[in-house]
């Protein structure tokens, strides 16, 4: 337990450190929080993905398997959020949908893995950060526009894929699959863009708090946090099961899912107009009370078969 809350302690504090000197930032200067989205989405992340497929090793039949569970929990969790919203307005309910079912999967969820299983759940943990970070950019975007843009549905579809790192992570997988090799330069340039992409992820949440205060914790975002640290993991347990995933797998899903809101779901709602002051509420409240939470849900783990 104590590694555990080691391993929290060296993964929260950066976070809090790097938001806290965007926020800083943001309250001292005007900043142009549009474009710092525009470079992650467009440049920074795609470069991310790109790096992450063409580096990791990864089993094709275990990763399917996985990436099924994954994609099963993701949508349970988006109606779960959703449904928190009740009758609220709309875009405080698609957002709270975000909020719930996009959650951290990189920076926190894989160190937490290392720390917990070792090696071998650490790349369990790496196929599942691949399928969430390509599953974010599908669904992170369909939250938005499904059910708008006139009911139109080449509009919905140019509204999900419009984001670049869907075709990168597509254009990369068949790179693997072709065993296809990029010139070192090309590939060296890609790791440096790829290195940047936390950062700017981080500073973009403490401009957006920095500009618009520390958020109001209403009664939603109280509960679409419990439904993010709480319910995930729930979630995530009970499809591990009927997927019939190994204990090994089952325990890498549910930590997985254990922890907090991503905050690349902030950058999607801003790039889609929508309420970005709810999932701002949602990953800073679920980030901090993830130390306990992530805590408790290591400590059941070895109950989980």
């Amino acid at each position: 337990m104590a590694l555990v809350f080691e391993a929290l302690g060296n993964v929260i504090l950066p976070v809090v450190i790097v938001a806290g000197l965007g926020a800083f930032l943001a309250a001292k200067f005007p900043i142009d929080q549009l474009t710092v989205s525009r470079i992650t989405l467009y440049l920074l992340s795609p470069a991310l993905i790109l790096d992450v497929i063409l580096k990791t090793p990864v089993k094709a039949a275990e990763a399917l398997q996985l990436g099924a569970a994954y994609l099963l929990t993701l949508l349970l969790c988006l109606l779960l959020g959703y449904l928190i919203g009740g009758r609220g307005p709309e875009d405080r309910r698609r957002s709270l949908s975000a909020g719930v079912g996009i959650w951290n999967s990189g920076n926190m969820g894989l160190p937490i893995a290392l720390f917990t299983f070792g090696q071998a759940g650490f790349e369990r943990a790496t196929v599942l950060f691949l399928a969430s970070f390509i599953g974010m950019y599908i669904f992170g975007p369909a939250v938005y526009t499904v059910g708008r843009g006139g009911g139109d549905p080449l509009s919905v579809l140019r509204g999900m894929f419009r984001l670049p790192a869907i075709w990168v992570a597509a254009g990369a997988i068949l790179l693997r699959a072709l065993h296809v090799q990029p010139p070192e330069g090309i590939t060296r340039g890609v790791a440096l863009m790829a290195q940047a992409t936390l950062p700017m992820v981080l500073l973009a949440l403490g401009l957006q708090l920095g500009s618009g205060g520390w958020p109001r914790l209403g009664t939603r975002i109280w509960l679409a946090t419990a439904a993010r640290l709480i319910g995930g993991p729930l979630i995530a347990l009970a499809c591990g099961k009927l997927l019939h995933l190994s204990a090994l797998n089952l325990q890498v899903l549910v930590l997985s899912a254990s922890m907090p809101t991503a905050v690349n779901a902030l950058l999607i709602a801003r790039e889609y107009h929508a309420d970005t002051q709810t999932v701002a509420a949602v990953a800073t409240l679920s980030t901090l009370a993830s130390v306990l939470t992530i805590a408790a849900v290591v400590t059941l783990l070895p109950f989980i078969r």
